[in-house]
């Protein structure tokens, strides 16, 4: 039987279930992370769309998409995020911070080009995204 984890959203009121592992983890720098996460640095775990599910206030959810890259989904009633959803990529990113039982293990960085926050962690920092994920591939030293 595959792992599932449990999440929720600030107040409770979305509830979602992600089963399986997850097809990698990482701390995304780019703006717009920062940006909608309110930090310096994003957590994120990716997940094939089939292996997240919202367990209960589907009718909670809601959905900003300011590119055709992401569609960010937060509680409608606290406002708390939740996930986003990115079609070019085939992956939907669970917040790490909203599965607190998921270890999280992070294997790199993506879009460090646009970091504020330098970590020296000797994980590979991209300066956008790996090649396999439509990027250049291109690593920054840290």
């Amino acid at each position: 039987m595959a792992d599932t984890y449990k999440g929720r959203c600030f107040c409770g009121a979305v509830e979602i279930e992600v089963s399986g592992a997850p097809e990698g983890m990482g701390y995304c720098h780019c703006n717009s992370c920062r940006s909608w996460s309110a930090g310096p640095v994003n957590a994120f775990t990716l997940w094939k769309p089939e292996a997240v599910r919202v367990t209960a206030g589907a009718d909670q959810v809601a959905m900003f998409q300011k590119t055709e890259l992401s569609q960010r989904q937060y509680c409608r009633t606290c406002g708390g995020h939740i996930m986003t959803n990115h079609p070019t990529l085939g992956m939907v990113d669970v917040y790490a911070a909203t599965l607190p039982m998921l270890k999280f293990d992070p294997g790199l960085h993506v879009n460090y080009a646009e970091t504020v926050l330098p970590i020296r962690d000797g994980l590979p920092k991209f300066k956008d995204f790996p090649a396999d994920f439509g990027g250049s591939g291109e690593l920054i030293p840290e």
